[in-house]
């Protein structure tokens, strides 16, 4: 047991094997009989990092920076902190007749993949954070069982941050779901080659963010052109009503950074080009945008209709998804043409040469016009019925690989645009995987209602997302269903929604509004919503534009290191235990905190002031010390936001003063 840097177990059918991967990490594998290079990890090749094994009582111990792996005889692993030998993580004792900590049996859609869970003991004063997006509006997601797998609003990366010092990557694309109880911490994969996980400690919060980046990828820069302001709807019907909206925020002298073509600009789903009845001059459009300072966005979703002109080529070619039974239809969707329901098929980006010739149609049709950033939505991908196990991709069973779907598009239009030499390369998706960062990938929170209820969900799913190494997440302005124009309600809650807004990493407006036309929506522009909201609506885009060195500050940090721009109170104030609770405030880089107003009517709010530093309310100037809560005045106008007292320059951009 144990040679050179690795420690290796074996018993009856079952090989485990630890190894040091990145600074202060190990990953771990168990297999039956051997040990596989697979297709889906989430890792990227180790980096070499000094390790040694050490002899113990009744076992080997493998002495990776501050992470210390013990190894019993008897197949059990602890995880310890180096320094001061506590312990991080462990699995549950081995017993006579109990379930034991590593579980593998025979998958049944294949010979060649197992079911697998590992289970470790549960603690019962430990937070656990990250693990993607989800919709149950908590921040702590200790008690919760969440499923593994990708649907519209849920986002499955499946990264967990601990309270004890350390971060632990279920390194799977596989359905499964992991459950965070009382009893024990359980994570399982209904179909995979082997167990895998990565396992990394950290002194802080920060630590844990910075491993994780260096393990699956740090996130690109982000465009300079992409921190200000994003004009979006369900969908401009033709280009001269595009052109007019974006020469409206010129004549108003409003900021504006992107605007967006959304579905059905296409002759049908899968042609991937614009249909010229519609969109007569796009070249012309794309550069009369940029002479504005306007990128155009467009929507691109990973779908043919049986009748496009692509689908022959994919369907030849063997580069779309297949089903184990029955026929490959995969979506029932209503498609520009033929008129009524259509079932598109989905192509399989797991495939190498699929990804080719899906981004070489965007090339030709978009990318060769200006066009460099792309919506990829549905990106799950959107399916009904989601039977996982009817699913066969290039690289494997569904239930063995569907979670990686997000990523693989992703990657397509990343390298693409890489090799068509676009170097700042962005894409909005729906979903993400870990490692997703590393592609540019850009996440919204889905199609959410208009709702305060649904807008306080999007203040932890948001914090969350960042932990699991997306730095770049925003959400639908007002939310995505439901909202009516008319309403003062919703008018109120709209703007509550762009004060959220100006503070999270990406700043972006977009709505199916009430009461809609056919297939494009209401109107969505930032002076629809009534002249007092426009009028509060337009101080923001103001502030937005203020904040950009600020915001771009943060986005070199999450790139160089992980750290993730937008963060609950207790990355900054881990020792705060006061902090450890607020689920409704957070940090906006070290130095901006906010208190968004959550609640209908509310006109004031408690916000809670972090115990290690001294606070200037933004508006007023006012000096807080830390570890106070108060009650702040919330008029419409405006949310509490607090900036550390030692930086006064960003309290006055806020104010707009000099």
């Amino acid at each position: 047991m144990g040679m050179a840097q690795v420690l290796t177990w074996r018993q009856g059918n079952e090989v485990l094997r630890i190894e040091p991967w990145g600074e202060s990490a190990v990953r771990v594998r168990a297999g039956m009989h051997e040990i596989k290079e697979t297709a889906g990890s989430a890792l990227l090749p180790a980096q070499a990092t000094e390790a040694r094994v050490e002899k113990m009582a009744g076992g080997t111990r493998l002495v990776v920076g501050l992470l210390t792996v013990e190894l019993g005889e008897d197949g059990r692993v602890r995880f310890l902190r180096s320094d001061t030998g506590a312990v991080l993580l462990e699995e549950v004792p081995v017993e006579i007749l109990h379930p034991a900590a590593r579980g593998m049996k025979r998958a049944q859609v294949s010979s060649e993949m197992v079911r697998v869970e590992a289970r470790f003991l549960a603690y019962e004063a430990e937070r656990i954070y990250g693990l993607g997006q989800h919709r149950h509006g908590r921040l702590d997601q200790k008690g919760c069982v969440l499923d593994l797998a990708q649907r519209n609003c849920e986002v499955n990366i499946p990264f967990a941050l601990s309270s004890r010092g350390y971060g632990f990557l279920w390194n799977n694309p596989a359905i499964g779901r992991v459950e965070f109880g009382h009893t024990c911490t359980r994570w399982v994969a209904e179909a995979t080659p082997q167990l895998d996980y990565w396992i990394c400690a950290g002194k802080n919060w920060e630590d844990l963010t910075a491993r994780y980046a260096e393990a699956t990828g740090h996130v690109p820069m982000l465009p300079e052109w992409a921190s200000g302001f994003w004009q979006s709807k369900l969908r401009y019907t033709t280009q001269d009503e595009l052109m007019a909206v974006a020469r409206e925020y010129k004549r108003r002298e409003l900021p504006l950074s992107v605007i967006v073509c959304d579905f059905f600009h296409w002759p049908m789903m899968g042609d991937m080009k614009f249909d010229s009845t519609a969109w007569p001059a796009p070249r012309a459009m794309v550069e009369e945008l940029k002479g504005m300072g306007v990128e155009l966005m467009v929507s691109v979703w990973p779908a043919l209709n049986g009748n496009s002109e692509n689908f022959k080529i994919f369907e030849k070619n063997g580069w779309l998804l297949q089903t184990a039974r029955g026929t490959p239809a995969l979506f029932p969707f209503f498609d520009t043409r033929p008129e009524g329901l259509v079932y598109l098929h989905y192509y399989d980006p797991t495939n190498a040469e699929a990804r080719a010739g899906f981004w070489n149609l965007a090339k030709e049709n978009y990318h060769a016009l200006g066009i460099g950033i792309f919506w990829l939505d549905a990106c799950e991908p959107e399916m009904n019925p989601l039977d996982y196990d009817n699913l066969v991709f290039s690289s494997g069973p569904g239930l063995a690989v569907a979670n990686s779907y997000p990523l693989e598009h992703a990657r397509a239009f990343y390298e693409g645009m890489q090799a068509a030499g676009q170097q700042d390369v962005l894409s909005l998706c729906r979903s993400a995987f870990a490692g997703s960062q590393r592609y540019g990938a850009a996440v919204w929170s889905g199609d959410i209602k208009s709702t305060f209820e649904v807008l306080a969900a999007q203040v932890p799913a948001g914090l969350n997302m960042g932990l699991s190494g997306i730095a770049w997440w925003t959400t639908d302005i007002g939310g995505f269903h439901s909202g009516n124009l008319e309403d003062e309600g919703f008018r109120e809650l709209v703007v509550r929604w762009f004060q959220y807004g100006v503070f999270c990493p990406l700043f972006r407006l977009h709505g199916h509004r009430q009461p809609a036309t056919v297939k494009s929506g209401a109107d969505n522009e930032v002076w629809s919503f009534g002249e007092k909201a426009y009028g509060i609506i337009r101080e923001q885009l103001l502030l937005r534009e203020r904040l950009r060195p600020y915001v771009m500050a943060q986005m070199a940090k999450a790139h160089e290191r992980g750290t993730p721009p937008m963060r609950p109170l207790f990355f900054d104030f881990e020792s705060d235990t006061a902090c450890h609770g607020v689920a409704d405030q957070f940090m906006f880089g070290p130095d901006v905190m906010v208190a968004p107003v959550l609640k209908a009517g509310a006109r004031e709010r408690t916000v809670y002031l972090p115990r290690g530093a001294d606070w200037l309310d933004a508006w007023t100037g006012k000096t807080h010390a830390g570890g106070e809560t108060v009650t702040a005045t919330a008029p419409l106008e405006r949310i509490p936001v607090y900036v550390r007292a030692s930086a006064k320059g960003v309290a006055k951009a806020i104010r707009g003063t000099t």
